[in-house]
């Protein structure tokens, strides 16, 4: 009822569908009649399409890639994929397969695993490719804002998008149900604001007027069952989604006489070779309603049946084993299912899996329990867990300790180095290093030991004492060739790749290349993310703009694929920071807000995005730069590392000498510059060098300084400017023009100041050289001054006229401008926004508030 227009909508979709994909999702709340809607659409096709379909399972641990699985073995009953890859591969194959039309339905992505939505994405980015009418039901009421679906949901091609939402019920609507039905309507739309689930149920009850829940509808239809058939209701409430009637069987032996009566009880309905409730909520009511001790019989028995039945996933035995009260099952087949998640990538699941495992390891010895214990610090370190599974690891050493296990020991000392690092507590970081070295030497040569020593190695990369990181990698790499330890090598030609990278040796990137080669042969992603950031970040510093970049792809795209958060997040603060030195302000505040917004806690992951964040507030004028500077340098103040500290106090500096403060300025450099001098890094040693030199300080400067700093120390300002050019950074190409001797180097750097923005900075070269008598060229107009991004009055309405997707003829038309004049200014507004394309000049603008709705 009052659904003709969503079916005509979806056959008008279907008939558009032809090699290239298209979309229907179908949203809205619990009962609206999303999966009635969808049911009706399939009947009126199901002679000329294929239809597959797919259940997403209503529990705390989703089977992995479940609904997708289910809907290859509709087409192919050996498949046996896994992984993210392997099911996106096998459900390609099973649709080029198919010469005709076909229908793939994925029903409550609400409650999609990862692999899912990792693989949803994955069609969403490939539609046009992919020869199917893809449905989705989902309760859009129940989506977070940081809800996985909201990715899938973004991923796919909005052209190819029809986004439908059954309304509920009108008054008439009801009216006429209740009629049918033989009722009156009388206060059943304002109780159940036309749900039509609500509607039905509250119509189809014995007593009249609406009951105070769904459950006295459900119950009362479970009570009027005979007691063969409430067995088999109450059987397949405890199993969500659908039971297979072999498991049914085997669990109960029902009569066909059972079986039929609760089709017609309306409870539950055949589904294919299953049965199922005809919704959620039903089997939830039927499920709750039973006694404590009645609810353990029923999943004792449904964890029997389903144990016996072939190719069951451990997941599902895992919940009705915990369910049961099984403790041993539960630990075993959660185990089974936490080793599953994590061959394939899914660390989140490995995570919740081991979880439930440890609620049972009380029953295990000691040592069990601590592996239990390092399995999920491991994961929820990949995840970016990093405090939780700091304190894991913790717990397992002390249980390692007890029992006498110095290797293991070792090893999870090892691990709290690397995760006292990550949460930003270098002190912490060192000290674990040095007890696991110490635990591990007495018992000779082992891949414990090849470890710290690499760990250790890692530790004086990070802090830049890389003649030590050499040696200790070299420790690490002679011990791991000893033992055959293939995982300690990879760590290990990281780390000395990395030093030698940072300090120009060509060998480098052979020893990073050859660490990736290894970690991804023998399955330590981990290991290849950090060679490949390595790579990218070294790379960058050396100068080598291009190559870094390819670099920095590389390295993302494989942590992202292999849900590394924590390092994607590291390399989207590191873009950031390369955009903001290249001159790309609105790319760089894109990445950084990204970063930012997807962490959920602040650790070293994100201090890149921080830092770099801070400084383009800083270099805007925005108030907001102090609070964010301060919160960047909160988070690596402990660190003691060159590559985190120099960049936050080189940005406070500048923050304190924009804000016209020196004397701040100048304690910010003295305590930066004596860690860079201490580790020679010649970047953060130079640019601190120079803040001394402007706040008036004279400090001692090495000859091996970076060469645009020893330029301008030199007073060589436009040979500086060159090399800045040369290298792309806009603004310290005009910070090196401003200080200039003539009027031609002070005009290109209020210009380029102008150009970023970059207000204070322009300010104040205004203010110097008005103070000295000197000719300033005007700045923007006070309009385009107030502007964020520098638009004049013009290029304002030019945008305006952009945002309603009008040619730039019609634009020239409206203007009464020349198409060239038009043109020019597009051009400029789209560089001025620092984009390639008018769609995305659009959404920077309503981005900086300066195109608002209306404007369309």
């Amino acid at each position: 009822m009052e659904r003709s227009a969503l079916l005509a909508a979806m056959d008008r979709t279907l008939a558009a569908t032809g090699p290239g994909g298209r979309v229907v999702l179908v949203a809205g709340e619990a009962g609206i009649g999303k999966s009635a809607l969808v049911r009706g659409f399939l009947r009126r096709h199901h002679e000329n399409a294929r239809v597959l379909i797919g259940l997403c399972d209503p529990v705390r641990t989703p089977r992995v890639s479940g609904p997708l699985r289910d809907i290859v073995r509709q087409v192919d009953p050996f498949a046996t994929e896994t992984g993210r890859e392997e099911t996106f591969a096998a459900l390609q194959c099973a649709l080029f397969r198919h010469d005709g039309q076909q229908v793939l339905v994925v029903e409550d992505a609400q409650w999609a695993d990862e692999v899912t939505t990792d693989v949803l994405i994955m069609m969403g980015r490939r539609m046009e490719c992919l020869p199917l009418l893809l449905v989705l039901t989902y309760r859009d009421d129940e989506l977070a804002a940081s809800h996985p679906l909201h990715g899938v949901l973004g991923s796919l091609p909005s052209e190819r998008v029809s986004r439908l939402r059954p309304e509920p019920l009108s008054e008439q609507a009801v009216a006429e149900l209740a009629r049918l039905s033989g009722r009156t309507d009388t206060g059943v739309h304002a109780v159940t604001d036309g749900n039509p689930l609500l509607v039905k149920e509250v119509l189809a009850a014995e007593q009249p007027g609406v009951p105070a829940a769904v459950r006295d509808v459900v119950l009362a239809r479970l009570a009027g069952l005979p007691p063969a058939a409430r067995r088999v209701v109450r059987f397949v409430s405890v199993i969500p989604t659908r039971t297979a009637l072999g498991t049914l069987t085997r669990a109960l032996r029902p009569t066909v006489t059972a079986v039929e009566a609760c089709f017609v009880g309306g409870l539950v309905v055949p589904d294919g070779e299953a049965v199922r409730f005809r919704h959620e909520l039903f089997r939830q009511a039927v499920e709750r309603s039973l006694s404590v001790l009645r609810y353990r019989q029923v999943q004792r028995l449904a964890l029997r049946a389903l144990s016996e039945e072939p190719g069951v996933d451990a997941a599902q035995l895992a919940y009705h084993a915990e369910q049961a009260g099984d403790g041993a099952a539960a630990l075993r087949y959660a185990r089974q299912a936490a080793v599953a998640a994590e061959s394939s990538g899914a660390y989140q699941r490995a995570l919740d899996h081991y979880g439930t495992a440890l609620r049972y390891a009380d029953r295990v010895p000691a040592s069990q329990r601590a592996e239990l214990l390092e399995h999920c610090s491991l994961n929820a370190y990949l995840v970016g867990n990093v405090d939780e599974a700091c304190g894991m690891r913790v717990t397992a050493l002390r249980l390692r300790c007890a029992a006498g296990e110095v290797s293991r020991a070792g090893e999870d000392l090892r691990w709290l180095s690397r995760l006292h690092w990550w949460a930003g507590r270098r002190e912490e970081a060192e000290d674990a290093a040095r007890r696991a070295i110490t635990e591990l030497e007495p018992g000779g040569a082992s891949k414990e030991l090849a470890m710290a020593y690499s760990t250790q190695a890692q530790l004086d990369v990070l802090a830049h004492e890389l003649p030590s990181a050499i040696d200790w990698s070299t420790r690490a790499i002679g011990v791991a060739e000893q033992v055959g330890d293939e995982e300690t090598l990879a760590h290990a030609l990281t780390s000395v790749g990395s030093a030698r990278q940072g300090l120009g040796d060509p060998a480098g990137r052979v020893e990073l290349e050859r660490a990736v080669d290894i970690a991804v042969r023998m399955n330590f992603p981990h290991h290849a993310a950090r060679a490949l950031t390595n790579l990218a970040i070294t790379t960058m510093q050396l100068g080598e703009v291009t190559r870094a970049l390819r670099d920095w792809e590389r390295a993302w795209a494989f942590a992202r694929r292999h849900d590394l958060h924590a390092y994607e997040l590291y390399l989207v603060g590191h873009r950031a920071w390369w955009r903001l030195n290249f001159g790309d302000w609105t790319g760089a505040e894109d990445d950084a807000r990204d970063a930012l917004g997807r962490s959920a806690r602040r650790s070293i992951s994100v201090a890149p995005a921080l830092m770099t964040l801070g400084r383009l507030q800083s270099r805007r004028g925005q108030a907001d730069a102090a609070d964010t500077l301060r919160e960047a340098a909160r988070l690596v103040s402990d660190m003691g590392e060159p590559q985190r500290v120099a960049p936050v106090v080189a940005a406070r500096i500048e923050h304190a000498w924009l804000c016209g403060q020196p004397e701040r300025a100048i304690t910010e450099a003295t305590r930066g510059f004596e860690l860079a001098l201490r580790t020679r890094h010649p970047w953060f040693a130079g640019e601190l060098a120079w803040w001394l030199h402007r706040a008036g300080r004279e400090p001692a400067v090495p000859d091996w300084i970076a060469e645009p700093y020893r330029l301008l120390l030199a007073g060589r300002w436009n040979d500086a400017a060159n090399e800045w050019e040369r290298r792309g950074r806009p603004y310290e190409q005009a910070e090196a023009l401003a200080c200039g001797d003539h009027d031609a180097a002070h005009r290109q750097a209020l210009a380029i100041f102008d150009r970023l923005s970059a207000i204070p900075a322009a300010t104040q070269l205004r203010r110097r050289l008005r103070e000295q008598g000197r000719r300033v060229p005007r700045g923007p107009r006070a309009a385009t001054a107030a502007n964020p991004a520098r638009l004049t009055e013009r290029q304002m309405e030019v945008l305006a006229h952009l945002a309603t997707g009008v040619s730039n003829a019609e634009i020239a038309r409206q203007l009464c401008l020349s198409v060239r004049t038009v043109d020019h200014h597009v051009a400029a507004v789209m560089a001025k926004l620092t984009v390639h394309s008018r769609e995305k000049a659009i959404e920077a603008a309503h981005r900086l508030g300066i195109l608002t709705a209306q404007d369309r």
